[in-house]
């Protein structure tokens, strides 16, 4: 792409007034502009994700324009239903990115349902099913900082597109023009309330197991981050008879994210304010979830006046064995009950499926594999990544921070009839399992030269394995060829019992991502271990 070539076009054709006035107020900035226009915004499995502003290489109503011609045409050409749900989140311009979304989809002649308000993630997944709808449209960006948003595409079973759909669908999009203009068919277009909202939250509760919360005593603290978690899980609590206490700093959509500028529950600065207000009101749970819900971040008191967060490993493995232990109670385990983790997730949970005779599959980092395998899955217990992830039921194919908060609220309230806390628990389950030890550090390549370098690091990796780590023998595997019937996938791993990392490019951010993993006979024990790994690696093949 030339790049003034393209700016100029810009220039010319564009006529968002905000678009316009970015372009004009860069006209001198030769570097600016080579960011902005050196490349399209990349679609992939993710759909498109990046900073909100004027460019190719933006989020703007002509990037979201421009993908959606591509869908609608694919949708034109491949023979899936013609029907479309879209959805959109607190984010700035979330609501008219989805709206152009709807505009341009209704004028090809597809029909559109979009959601009058915001709507988390999961529960878009949830209207592509029920609706049968042959594809879906989430506007987030998740818990990436204020200055971007997203565009994540769904196909007809609720999960985020394959890697084949992505390259098709990306095949239309390099045919459409920017600035086509689209009359929107407004007959087409087809406004949702409430009802869809509560159909998934009556969904959900199917997959109760312990009707033990209303005379449990607990209290929780919520916030939902200024985003779409608010309402559906408010109302979920309410169903369930939870004393709830929501922060109110936080309880209203606010795109500029004014109280958590990073809006992640993995962070404990976004959990800040809830961590006090659950000090304050002596709450036995926090839960904050983000900005789309499709993650949730929890935080258990410590026992000594204050409160922990727990990681999404560790949350996750506390839900799997309260639903395997339950279910077992009850004795409706069934045959073959299955736990399905992608392969960067805590390994304990090998551990934990094998104690209650259920079975483990792995799946490549993104949810949607999960989502796929679940349909190939008869007896699924539950999905989970280390990310926060996690889906309790059939009712999506993504993940869910609703039925998630359900589940853990469950377990909160059952374990503390029984004088046990979250983190008691958890504590049993590493001594039983071992103790792991896990963390995610990204290195971060940013503007043109970003992709190239971390192909260097990644082929040099690949090209030079490492046969030891610590001193331990490691096993090399090479995600890149297909391994175990997967796909092929950009990922490198080393792992033997106690030890695992595991390298791969983001798909949604210019980060390199090393994922380490350690197993000790203690807490101390894991984090001296994870200590000389990571030395041992920053040493020899990362040089960081």
């Amino acid at each position: 792409m030339k790049v003034m070539t393209e700016y100029n076009k810009w220039l010319e054709s564009a006529k968002d007034k905000e678009v316009l006035e970015e372009l004009v107020a860069i006209k001198d900035d030769d570097a600016e502009i080579a960011d902005r226009f050196y490349r399209p915004l990349a679609f992939g499995t993710g759909g498109l994700r990046g900073v909100i502003g004027a460019g190719t290489n933006r989020m703007n109503i002509y990037t979201v324009g421009r993908a959606t011609t591509g869908l609608a045409e694919y949708m034109l050409k491949s023979g899936t239903v013609k029907k479309v749900a879209i959805a959109y989140d607190s984010r700035i311009k979330s609501q008219e990115f989805a709206f152009r979304a709807a505009d341009i989809l209704s004028a090809k002649g597809i029909e559109v349902y979009i959601f009058s308000e915001l709507m988390p993630t999961p529960v878009l997944s949830y209207t592509v099913r029920k609706l049968g709808a042959g594809a879906g449209i989430v506007i987030t960006a998740s818990h990436n900082p204020k200055e971007y948003n997203g565009y994540k595409v769904y196909n007809e079973h609720g999960c985020q597109i394959t890697d084949k759909a992505a390259a098709e669908i990306l095949s239309e999009i390099e045919k459409a023009d920017y600035f086509t203009e689209a009359k929107a068919d407004k007959e087409k277009i087809h406004i949702l309330g409430d009802d869809i909202l509560n159909d998934f939250l009556k969904a959900i509760q199917q997959y109760r197991l312990n009707d033990c919360v209303n005379d449990s005593g607990i209290k929780i603290v919520y916030t939902p981050l200024h985003g779409t978690g608010n309402k559906p899980v408010r109302k979920l609590l309410a169903y369930m008879g939870v004393n709830v206490v929501v922060v109110k700093e936080q309880e209203e959509p606010d795109g500029n994210f004014t109280t958590c500028p990073y809006p992640n529950p993995e962070e404990k600065a976004a959990m800040s304010l809830a961590i006090a207000c659950a000090e304050k009101e002596n709450a036995d749970l926090v839960m904050a979830t983000d900005p789309d819900a499709d993650r949730i971040g929890i935080a258990v008191k410590d026992g000594e006046n204050g409160y922990k967060l727990l990681s999404g490993n560790e949350t996750g493995g506390i839900i799997a064995d309260y639903m395997l232990s339950q279910k077992t109670k009850r004795c409706e385990l069934g045959a073959r009950p299955t736990l399905i983790k992608t392969i960067v997730t805590t390994d304990m949970a090998f551990g934990i499926a094998k104690e209650y005779g259920a079975e483990v599959k792995e799946v490549l980092t993104g949810f949607k594999y999960i989502g796929e395998e679940l349909d190939r899955t008869e007896n699924f217990i539950m999905g989970f990544e280390e990310s926060y992830g996690y889906l309790v039921g059939r009712h999506a194919r993504d993940k869910d921070a609703v039925s998630a908060a359900m589940m853990i609220v469950e377990a909160v309230a059952y374990y503390k009839k029984q004088g046990r806390t979250l983190l008691g628990v958890l504590k049993e389950l590493y001594k039983k399992y071992g103790y792991y030890k896990n963390e995610l550090i990204s290195v971060k390549y940013e503007g043109q030269q970003g992709m190239a370098t971390m192909k260097e690091i990644t082929d040099n990796i690949r090209n030079n394995p490492l046969s030891e780590i610590d001193s331990e023998k490691v096993e090399f595997t090479d995600f890149s060829v297909g391994v175990n019937g997967l796909p092929k996938s950009n990922v490198i791993r080393f792992r033997n019992d106690d030890i695992r990392v595991i390298v791969r490019p983001s798909g949604t951010e210019p980060k390199l991502k090393i994922y380490y993993q350690v197993k000790g006979t203690s807490e101390q024990d894991a984090e001296l271990k994870l200590d000389r790994v990571k030395e041992y690696c920053s040493q020899t093949i990362f040089n960081i």
